[in-house]
């Protein structure tokens, strides 16, 4: 499997290229284009993450409960994929290791991914973000899509994020939400409100916009309806 790339950061798009008898999961509506010679199928997932209940998870956190199958009968079967809203996309190789993501993230995954739903508690809850959170893991490629552009932040030691721009973390960082200042009050009065702090060795990787302050915005601007 070759995954490209186009038009990021802003308007990213995914050209995967399949050989024969890959396959490639994706969250429902995604695809763009394909070549005549994939087929594409519904399913629920099997594994870890998959049937009624995973799909369930997704449900709940905001997801398709249902993911799209792609699988070419011949090499060089090309796709194309991208999000439902404007943003960057991310390629990153899952090794065995674990990565965490904002359950909005996930946009496709070779089969040999997995998929789970976890919910991070109390600390997630009081963020006023997403309190529950896709745990990958596996081998494969991996599609995460993001508000804005994405960056990569490698951490040694500690390191602070406004949780409304958090995209994915591994799971070898350590987290906890606090206050971005020395008191709550300064932090909700400078605009800051909740950060995530995170220890240890890994890698955070972020989104320029935060969808949440980014719909306040616009929101208010509406019409009543």
């Amino acid at each position: 499997m070759n995954i490209e790339l186009l038009h990021q950061p802003d308007s990213a798009i995914a050209r995967v290229i399949l050989d024969a008898n890959e396959e490639l999961v994706a969250q429902a509506g995604s695809m763009i284009a394909m070549s005549g010679h994939i087929n594409a199928s519904t399913t629920l997932r099997k594994g870890k993450g998959g049937g009624i209940l995973g799909g369930l998870k997704r449900l709940v956190a905001g997801e398709s409960l249902f993911l799209s199958v792609f699988r070419s009968s011949i090499p060089e079967a090309e796709i194309f994929l991208a999000p439902k809203f404007m943003g960057d996309l991310l390629v990153y190789e899952m090794k065995g290791k674990e990565l965490v993501a904002q359950a909005t993230s996930y946009l496709a995954s070779e089969s040999g991914v997995d998929i789970d739903l976890g919910f991070q508690g109390i600390k997630s809850l009081f963020s006023g973000e997403s309190i529950f959170w896709l745990s990958m893991s596996g081998y494969g490629y991996l599609l995460l899509n993001s508000f804005g552009a994405i960056y990569e932040v490698p951490v040694h030691g500690e390191y602070i994020v406004d949780t409304g721009h958090i995209v994915a973390f591994e799971k070898s960082l350590t987290f906890e939400i606090t206050k971005a200042g020395s008191s709550w009050i300064g932090a909700f009065l400078g605009g800051e409100g909740f950060v995530c702090r995170f220890k240890g060795e890994g890698k955070v990787y972020c989104q320029t916009h935060n969808p949440g302050a980014f719909g306040s915005i616009v929101g208010s601007k509406l019409p009543p309806r």
